[in-house]
């Protein structure tokens, strides 16, 4: 424990160095930290302010002459470049960017081996989330919560086929995304699209389910075959160029790749694909729709489509097919898919309406057994208060991600694809629209 030099304003003090274990990470190494709090007496009630960084004997002594008022300690931070994150007030999450074979996604909370979402203060400077959460986590998340709702968006690459995600299937896994944003080159219309179970009008000419499902498994074979043979000879251009088998490639090395390849196997694999595609269905997709994943419905984003993604905490799928080499496993799914499979439209309901005011419409987009989440239209200059209560009394953190329009989140903009972490002890929480534009955005916290 390091102490500051006493100050006789309203205001107070100190630095906390301990051993924090990082389990996200191979072996759960531990690293020493330094958290820097600061406390302040106002009118309107205490606030609080931290900082964290790896411990240094240094920056320990310079400590030890600081006074422990607000500013001094604020500034202290910003010339050590330090995060100042005032809790009263919404933060800033940082994403990281994980590669995919298809586009990236985009971790607004993502904390693990593969990388971790951060925390950014109004100067520029970031703290790794898990590090903010080791500090406090009660203050920030709440008395009931142990770790965060993951927030991610899918960003899909604007090429056709390409930025296509996987078509696969979930027995367990109930997805929900909302749509952020349409590449207006891959969509000129404003209207992308996800292919979404079966073609209907094809299965009603079959007039036998089990035919149909033959059929398209057949389709999906002589397609997997002609990909298996471009893959093959793909991977030696991997290796002759010093990739890993197992990486994301750029679409321009891919492309440049598949020039060099035989033309009526190039011609195949078109080909085939399209006979395979005729058998699903696609439903058009605009910023603001959200769409509903039921289990055993296979579903594949299309290109140029980016979504905010909520999931139950269930890691399982079922690949049905692929325009691209699967870097994750060395097969696909299909025929173990097709016995379980759901070839009925999924049914499209409208949001339930939980409250309807001229300033803002609050709709449930989903309610997970460990949380909820609203979409919230809030008019051009209008406002509204969140409901919140003391820690004490059960009070919860909760995530804000912009969709369109802009809003104030107690003084802080939120755009369209930006996210804000609000503390479990933060007892404000006021939303303004902008004065010519109506704001969507989308209130996620833990079920009650």
């Amino acid at each position: 424990m390091a102490a500051f030099v006493e100050s006789d304003k309203a205001a107070d003090g100190f630095a906390l160095d301990y051993s924090y274990t990082q389990t996200y990470l191979p072996g759960a190494p531990s690293v020493e930290l330094l958290a820097i709090i600061a406390l302040a007496k106002t009118a309107t009630g205490p606030r609080v302010a931290l900082s964290v960084a790896k411990k240094d004997d240094a920056m320990l002594r310079g400590l030890n002459c600081l006074r422990a008022e607000w500013e001094a300690m604020r500034e202290w931070c910003i010339e050590h470049d330090l995060a100042w994150l005032e809790l009263n007030r919404p933060l800033r999450l940082n994403p990281i960017r994980i590669p995919k074979p298809w586009g990236q996604e985009v971790w607004y909370t993502g904390i693990e081996a593969r990388g971790q979402s951060e925390v950014i203060d109004e100067s520029g400077h970031r703290l790794p989330l898990p590090w903010l959460l080791s500090v406090c986590p009660r203050q920030l998340l709440g008395q009931e919560s142990d770790e965060l709702i993951l927030l991610k968006v899918l960003d899909p690459l604007p090429q056709p086929v390409f930025g296509d995600l996987y078509f696969e299937m979930h027995e367990e896994k109930r997805e929900v995304y909302v749509v952020t944003h349409v590449d207006s080159q891959a969509w000129p219309n404003g209207t992308g699209g996800i292919r979404f179970g079966f073609d209907q009008r094809k299965r009603e000419m079959y007039g036998d389910d089990a035919r149909f499902k033959a059929d398209y498994l057949s389709a999906v074979h002589a397609y997997r075959n002609v990909r298996v043979e471009i893959d093959e000879l793909l991977d030696q251009n991997r290796i002759d160029e010093g990739i890993a088998l197992d990486a994301p490639v750029e679409p321009v090395v891919l492309e440049r790749w598949l020039a060099k390849l035989p033309t009526d196997l190039r011609e195949r694999e078109a080909a085939l694909r399209e006979q395979m595609e005729a058998f699903i269905h696609i439903d058009p997709l605009k910023v603001g729709d959200v769409v509903r994943v039921p289990c055993f419905t296979p579903h594949s984003l299309l290109h140029g489509v980016r979504t905010v993604e909520f999931q139950t905490p269930v890691y399982e799928r079922k690949i049905l097919s692929f325009a691209q080499k699967v870097l994750t496993q060395k097969h696909w799914d299909t025929a173990e898919a097709m016995e379980m499979i759901s070839l009925d439209p999924p049914t499209a309901a409208e949001l339930p309406v939980l409250s309807s005011t001229p300033d803002l419409q609050i709709e449930e987009v989903v309610q997970f057994r460990d949380f909820h989440v609203q979409r919230l239209t809030l008019q051009p200059g209008g406002r509204f208060l969140l409901d919140r209560k003391p820690v004490e009394q059960g009070s919860e953190y909760c995530l804000l991600m912009g969709i369109a329009g802009e809003v104030s989140v107690n003084g802080s903009a939120l755009v369209p694809e930006q996210a804000l972490f609000v503390a479990a002890g933060t007892e404000k929480v006021e939303l303004l629209g902008s004065v010519d534009k109506e704001a969507i955005l989308l209130l996620a916290r833990p079920a009650p």
